[in-house]
């Protein structure tokens, strides 16, 4: 099992309370856990790594606890409460430097967990209804938050009295109403203070701490469905979307217009990444799917079917397409059968030249059926012609 788990690129977290590894390069996938005892209540949430070597796996399933896997060995190492069910379902899992565990639930309680420790470090309360936390790479101690009726917010977990930024929301509209906020998701822009948002109002918004103003600098409308999750290439200046419709798109952050969209999904998109250094993004989503396309030419390179409704995903920093040496020991242990190779091998073989009995009785019940019928006699045909001439003279009476 160790073998499986290095050959993995891309890990998801299902409904079902499955993570999942998938080789692109075999275009395998297999199954870490314990499939004969499957429950809703450890459905995957959220998953990070747990340290940069990417040898951690972290799982947080809706029961509150938060599961260590080792990419290494195959197995799961260690698992920890850190929230009760009652408090929601995980929105954010992050790492601190030194190994301190982030984690963020529904109900809006932002925690730090030392490693070692039972009870939380720090907490914060983010507000109701979070519909995600996600962490600022270049300065680990910061995060931002949002979600429904609660909007961005940029905590310094070093100073966790109150946070660093918070977003302001738009002026009324013409009427006079109030306009509706709902975070899906954010991501902070590299080699800048600023952070783009999407939103359940098919909204993409650009916020800028730096500044005096507190509403965003830029806003894009893409579509008419809920934007649910973002990503930001490796190129820069642009961002990927999704929405529950299934729709993906390129927006360019500078013009504010869309530079093109992906193809081939059937099912709303719950998650995806763009990699790290290449212009490749996963998406996975209610079909079940894994797909990566490519940013460059907007192809779908890598489409993978998963038979559970998918959450979550991962994206490891190396090649996808490079296995290394992981693939060539596990593929001197398995055999690697492909779909449609075995349904061709397990096909009976038929010869042409030996003619069956059952088709020679088939031809010789077609020539009897093709047989002329038989003429009738004018014995027969009299009465008939009798008939019509009756009824010839009635008419002309």
């Amino acid at each position: 099992m160790d073998e499986r788990s290095r050959l993995c690129t891309v890990w998801l977290g299902s409904e079902t309370g499955i993570l999942k590894g998938v080789s692109l390069v075999r275009k395998q996938a297999f199954n870490f856990c314990n499939t004969s005892h499957l429950s809703r209540e450890e459905e995957v949430r959220v998953l990070c790594w747990g340290d940069p070597a990417e040898s951690e796996l972290l799982v947080g399933s809706v029961d509150g606890t938060v599961k260590t896997f080792s990419t290494e060995k195959g197995v799961f190492t260690e698992s920890r409460r850190c929230g009760e069910p009652e408090e929601g379902c995980f929105s954010g899992l992050a790492t601190l430097s030194d190994s301190a565990l982030v984690t963020c639930t529904e109900s809006g309680a932002l925690r730090v967990w030392k490693e070692g420790s039972t009870g939380p470090a720090s907490e914060m309360q983010a507000g109701k209804n979070v519909c995600r936390m996600r962490q600022n790479l270049a300065h680990r101690h910061r995060v931002a938050t949002g979600g429904k009726e609660n909007g961005l917010k940029i905590w310094d977990l070093e100073k966790p009295e109150k946070p660093v930024f918070t977003a302001k929301n738009l002026r009324d509209d013409w009427l006079d109403l109030r306009q509706p906020e709902w975070v899906r998701d954010m991501a902070f822009i590299p080699d800048s203070d600023k952070v783009v948002t999407c939103t359940g109002h098919h909204q993409v918004r650009i916020y800028d701490p730096s500044s005096p103003q507190r509403r965003p600098v830029m806003e894009v409308k893409y579509g008419e469905y809920p934007l649910v999750a973002l990503s930001l290439p490796s190129s820069g200046n642009s961002v990927v979307v999704g929405n529950t419709h299934g729709e993906i798109a390129m927006l360019d952050l500078r013009k504010g217009l869309v530079c093109g969209c992906l193809k081939g999904l059937a099912g709303g998109v719950r998650s995806l990444q763009c990699h790290p250094s290449l212009p490749l993004v996963a998406s996975c989503g209610m079909d079940r799917f894994l797909r990566i396309h490519s940013l460059e030419d907007r192809k779908l390179l890598h489409k993978v079917y998963l038979k559970s409704r998918l959450n979550c995903l991962l994206l490891a920093s190396r090649d996808p397409q490079d296995a290394g040496d992981a693939d060539k020991k596990a593929g001197e242990g398995e055999e690697v059968k492909e779909e449609d190779g075995e349904v061709w091998e397990n096909m009976e073989k038929v010869d042409d030249d030996e003619p069956e009995e059952e088709d020679e009785e088939e031809e010789e019940e077609e020539v009897e059926e093709e047989r002329p019928k038989r003429k009738k006699t004018k014995a027969e045909e009299g009465p008939q012609k009798k008939k019509s001439k009756k009824k010839r003279k009635i008419a002309k009476d």
